[in-house]
């Protein structure tokens, strides 16, 4: 096989590459941590807005609000409002919400289990990497 029969296969047509870009935008989109404990709290039942916000640490109202905008978006829950005074409103996820939850459990559960390991490898990277630090001179 010659070398350039390798590197012609390595290039990603321009169709690889749109459908490359376009999973990159769903992974970052699950990917994200508020995405992510929205959906952990979704898991259990349909919440309303304070709820969600009253079970998420350190979320501000902006950013929950952003963040389940983009998830009605991408298909993950529904929005529900029940017409009262004031009005509820209520998310759940979707199908393919649910069928996420799982997948993001399981990474949750892994990144549990590996806390401390992650915690020991960092803190013996950092003692390989950062320079020694001198004391101060003094006068």
């Amino acid at each position: 096989m010659d070398v350039t029969e390798t590197l012609d296969e390595a290039v990603p047509t321009a169709r690889e590459a749109r459908s490359c870009l376009k999973v990159t935008q769903v992974l970052s989109r699950v990917g994200d941590k508020w995405t992510v404990l929205v959906i952990i709290m979704l898991r259990e039942r349909p919440y309303r807005f304070n709820e969600l916000k009253r079970g998420i640490d350190g979320i501000s109202q902006r950013m929950l609000t952003l963040t389940l905008r983009n998830m009605e978006r991408d298909g993950l829950v529904t929005r529900t409002v029940t017409p009262s005074i004031p009005p509820r409103v209520d998310y759940e996820l979707t199908e393919v919400g649910t069928s996420l939850a799982g997948p993001v459990k399981i990474l949750g559960d892994w990144a549990f289990r590996n806390l401390k390991h992650i915690a020991i490898s960092q803190a013996a990277y950092d003692a390989r990497n950062d320079p020694p630090r001198s004391p101060a001179p003094t006068p």
